[in-house]
């Protein structure tokens, strides 16, 4: 049976997961967040451990669906952040956790990423988080098959599904991680729409109506405009801006009803994966 099966839809539904990344990174982010899933088109988020306002977050998010956003990365050069265990491996010549996926795969050692990761995990659950899956901060964990494979790993652990990459870059990344997910018993999303950089509309718009039957992915990461937002990510704010936008905006939320798209979040793929 399909995944969309599983859950006990039609063998032709689709089902759209619309996940806020980065829960907890900043105020404005936790506001934006709560905002787009309490009255926007969001479904479900993950939350940044190691960063300040994770705390608020757990808060403001009691009773919606939050999973855990494995963080190695704090990539702002005026606003780090560093590991909850303390690892030489895990931070930078500042003592912050590193600003790029290269430095971490560089220096970062799997047994100082398999002990961080659970910590990030067991924090979470100990915050009285009801940890829905695993994603990763700016794909770190699913981008080295050294630190997929704790991915898996964990996820297996806790019983939780998996945030995966599309089919297709399986070959582009070298290793079949999806059949490694499946061969560990793990429940994941069929596809993944996310292009850093591109206008989440136009990408929403051309690429939704391309798929097929099961369950697809979108990631936004929402942030309201203002001095906090344009003090530490004076880069790129203006995506984050534009991902609030389009979680708020209901005319995206009828293009995707128009489409066909059922709403739902990692919630039952848990249930469905941890069903005996």
């Amino acid at each position: 049976m399909s995944l969309v099966e599983r859950l006990g839809h039609g063998p032709q539904d689709r089902l759209l997961i619309v996940n806020c990344d980065d829960v907890g990174s900043s105020h404005a982010a936790n506001l934006a967040c709560l905002e787009a899933m309490t009255s926007g088109l969001a479904t479900s988020g993950t939350l940044m451990v190691p960063c300040a306002w994770a705390r608020e977050a757990v808060d403001l998010f009691a009773g919606l669906d939050l999973g855990v956003h494995l963080t190695l990365t704090a990539e702002y050069p005026g606003y780090r952040w560093r590991s909850l265990t303390g690892a030489a491996s895990l931070h930078d010549a500042d003592g912050f956790m590193p600003s790029s996926v290269a430095e971490v795969s560089a220096r970062a050692t799997p047994a100082d990423v398999r002990a961080e990761c659970r910590a990030q995990i067991e924090q979470a659950l100990a915050w009285g988080v009801d940890v829905t899956h695993l994603d990763s901060h700016m794909g770190t964990n699913q981008i080295d098959p050294r630190y997929f494979e704790i991915y898996v790993e964990l996820a297996a652990e806790f019983d939780l599904p998996l945030r995966m990459l599309g089919p297709g870059l399986d070959a582009l990344l070298g290793f079949a991680g999806r059949d490694r997910a499946a061969a560990a018993g793990l429940v994941f999303n069929d596809e993944f729409v996310s292009q850093w950089g591109r206008p989440t509309d136009d990408l929403l718009r051309s690429a939704l109506p391309k798929l097929g039957p099961g369950v697809a992915e979108v990631n936004l990461h929402p942030v309201l405009d203002g001095p906090e937002l344009r003090g530490y990510d004076r880069k790129e704010p203006d995506i984050r801006v534009g991902d609030y936008a389009v979680a708020m905006d209901r005319g995206m939320a009828a293009f995707i009803a128009g489409q066909g798209f059922k709403p739902i979040s990692f919630r039952p793929l848990r249930d469905l994966q941890r069903a005996p």
